[in-house]
Parts: C-alpha cells; sequence; structure tokens
C-alpha cells in the first residue's frame, strides 16, 4: 500500500541534519523526494572513505533520489527551476540570502508554482544581530537555554546533551509543518512560506517544564525547586531510572523499598513537597536502591505500578525485549557498503504505512532519470553536471 505522502513531490535543497532529516521522514511516509546536490555531494557524506557514505549520511537521506546539478551554472539552475514547477514542496537550510542571490528566493518560486509549499530552515531565524552566524547544533543548545537545564548540579556549569537534539528537533517540527501547510492548500488552493529556525524549535520545545518559572510574568523569583540530581541509580550490578510522580507511585515505591514513614514525612507528603526536596528524596532513594540488584529492583517496582526500566547502553538497545517487540530496528542493503540497521519510521499507520523507502542514492544517480522526467535530453543533462567516478546514475 502506498504511504500517506504518496503523490507528493519534495524538492531537498537542505545539507548535514535538520533538513535532511525532515525531509527523509517525508520520503519514509511515501513523499518522492529528490536530494540536490553539488557534483562533490552533500557535505555530511565527506567522511566517508569512499566519499559516499557514512552511517549519517544514510539514516538522513534514505529513500530519496538524488540529482547532481552545478548551481554556478545558469543552465543548472535553470534545470532547477523547472523541477521546482513541478514541485509540491521545496526545503532549503541555506544561509540567509543565499536562495536569493541564486534567483530561487520565494517570490520567483512562487510565480512559477503558485501551490509551492516553500520551506526556510535556519539557525536563528531570517533577520538580527546573530544572522550571519554560523550555526551548528551546540550554537543553538547554548543560545536556547538547553546547555543551562543540563549544568553540572555542584558546579552550576553548563553542558550539551551529547546527541544533536537541536537539528533533530527542528527536522520533526518541520515535517509536522509541512504537513500542515499541505492539509491548508487542499482547502485553499494555495502554497506557502514556512520559516522554522532551530533557535524558535528550541526555546518552544524547553518552554512547557524547563521554562516553566518564567511563564508567570512577575513571578520570576518565586521559589524554586533544589537543583536535582537526574534519575538514574546505580545498583549492586548496573543502572535504572525510577520515577514517582503521583501519590499512587510514591507510596509504591515507599513501600519497595521498605521506608513506608516516609508516605507522611512532611518533606515528600504532596507532590509539591516532593519537589521542593527532590535532591534529598532522590538522594535517600538512592542510597537504598544501591544495595541491591538491577533485575530484582525492577521485578518489585513493576509489581507495585511505580515506572521504571533499565538504563540501556547503546549497544542493548537493539537486543532489548520491547524494541524486539516493536520491530523498531530493520535491516536494509545500502549498495557499496552492505547491510545496514535503521530505525523504522516511529509513526505507524494503518491504512497507508509508512517505511523505508529503500538506501540513501549515490552522488548524482538519479540525475538522468529525474531530468529526463521534464524533457531534458542525455546530451542536455551532460552539460549541467560532471557525474562522480563510478556512478551509475540508477533510476
Amino acid at each position: 500500500m502506498a504511504g500517506p505522502l504518496e503523490g507528493i513531490r519534495v524538492i531537498d535543497l537542505t545539507t548535514v541534519v535538520s533538513g535532511p532529516v525532515c525531509t527523509a521522514i517525508l520520503a519514509d511516509q511515501g513523499a518522492d523526494v529528490i536530494k540536490i546536490e553539488p557534483p562533490t555531494g552533500d557535505i555530511a557524506r565527506r567522511t566517508a572513505g569512499d566519499g559516499q557514505f557514512t552511517a549519517m549520511f544514510i539514516a538522513c537521506n534514505r529513500g530519496k533520489r538524488s540529482v547532481s546539478l552545478d548551481l554556478k551554472q545558469p543552465a543548472a539552475l535553470e534545470a532547477l527551476r523547472r523541477l521546482i514547477a513541478t514541485a509540491d514542496v521545496l526545503v532549503q537550510n541555506f544561509r540567509p540570502g543565499t536562495m536569493e542571490r541564486l534567483g530561487l528566493g520565494e517570490p520567483e518560486m512562487r510565480g512559477a508554482n503558485p501551490g509551492l509549499v516553500y520551506v526556510s530552515i535556519s539557525g536563528v531565524g531570517d533577520t538580527g544581530p546573530y544572522v550571519k552566524k554560523r550555526v551548528y547544533d551546540p550554537i543553538i543548545q547554548s543560545l536556547s537555554g538547553f546547555a543551562d537545564v543540563q549544568a553540572d548540579q555542584e558546579t552550576g556549569r553548563p553542558k550539551m546533551i551529547r546527541t544533536i537534539v537541536a537539528d533533530k528537533t527542528t527536522a520533526v517540527y518541520g515535517a509536522q509543518a509541512i504537513c500542515a501547510a499541505l492539509v491548508a492548500r487542499a482547502r485553499t488552493g494555495q502554497g506557502q512560506h514556512i520559516r522554522l529556525s532551530m533557535l524558535d524549535t528550541m526555546v518552544g520545545f524547553l518552554w512547557p517544564e524547563a521554562m516553566s518559572q518564567y511563564a508567570i510574568v512577575g513571578r520570576e523569583n518565586a521559589p524554586q525547586p533544589a537543583p536535582r540530581p537526574d534519575l538514574i541509580f546505580q545498583t549492586l550490578d548496573g543502572y535504572i531510572t525510577v520515577g514517582s510522580l503521583s501519590d499512587s507511585e510514591w507510596r509504591g515505591l515507599c513501600h519497595v523499598i521498605e521506608r513506608p514513614e516516609w508516605v507522611d514525612d512532611p518533606r515528600f507528603r504532596t507532590p509539591s513537597a516532593r519537589s521542593m526536596n527532590a535532591a534529598e528524596r532522590l538522594r535517600l532513594v538512592g542510597e537504598i536502591l544501591a544495595t541491591g540488584h538491577s533485575e530484582d529492583w525492577l521485578d518489585r517496582l513493576d509489581a507495585a505500578e511505580v515506572p521504571c526500566a533499565p538504563v540501556l547502553r547503546r549497544a542493548d538497545v537493539m537486543h532489548n525485549v520491547q524494541v524486539i517487540n516493536n520491530a523498531l530496528i530493520e535491516e536494509i542493503e545500502q549498495p557499496t557498503v552492505g547491510r545496514v540497521r535503521q530505525a523504522r519510521p516511529a509513526a505507524r499507520f494503518d491504512r497507508t504505512p509508512a517505511r523505508i523507502a529503500g538506501p540513501a542514492p549515490s552522488i548524482g544517480e538519479h540525475t538522468e532519470t529525474v531530468l529526463a522526467q521534464i524533457g531534458y535530453s542525455i546530451a542536455d543533462i551532460a552539460a549541467l553536471t560532471s557525474k562522480p567516478p563510478g556512478s551509475n546514475h540508477r533510476g
């Protein structure tokens, strides 16, 4: 069965992570995603020994078609304009002003394709004092307050989370926004320009709880809970996580660790008290959990309906019983690389299933096929781009 975005054509002018992951989500859901690359390829390819495939590039670009165009050539720009005229969505994450300098700005493309959903992903936005900064994920973690959320509890030193959370969160927000714009177009017949910055995304992402003390105007200096440790507890043979938000969960935890007197302890009697005294509460709980084994604690906590789980090392995730049950990890054949593992699309559609549409393309692999579909001859195509050595350009 076709995916929910079957029949939607996406022109992908993005590089690295935020844009490519956004368009990979659309490809998993059935869209025809045409990745436009220079003859040297996306920068994310360049740490690969063969100049083609890194693990990151495969994950960010699976199921797409690659067209190689040297956009320094006017004829290549014209070919791209003709492709855009056939598309439903264009996604670009060049630095602000680049598309306009190429003659591919939103007003120009709107004139050729009134229904186009034109998406501009940036680091901090299109204007403002930081607009000329080169921006990567650590810059956004720093600017958004995310590094402050991770600050060391003893020294107060901000810390960054060790994954590119701003890039990937922006990708998810972008994919959702594109689908919303396509719904609006179905109602009105009109495309629109979506502007999405990593900074805007991460401030919004943090707001519900990490910025809650700043939500009520005039109460910014109200007493706040003391900094707390994380919810990872060491046991005799590993690590587990345990949470107890509700009163019933707290009672269950107290029962399991044989501290029933803590249920009525003024420090922990209510959710508010437990929050204000979280550091002490978690320290005391941790001291007890350290005396037992992980499996025993988890069995007893599950029986008491207390949220808990083992803390898995990354190498263990794919072997976890719940991950296996969910069929979360799939293997695909990546030409020139071999079998590779990928996480399947997270959203499961019962009528229009999403799926990994195929491997990541080699540089310019589909140039001839795609450009022939819009009327270019083989001779025309050869003049537009230089083919990378060994490329078979299969359709």
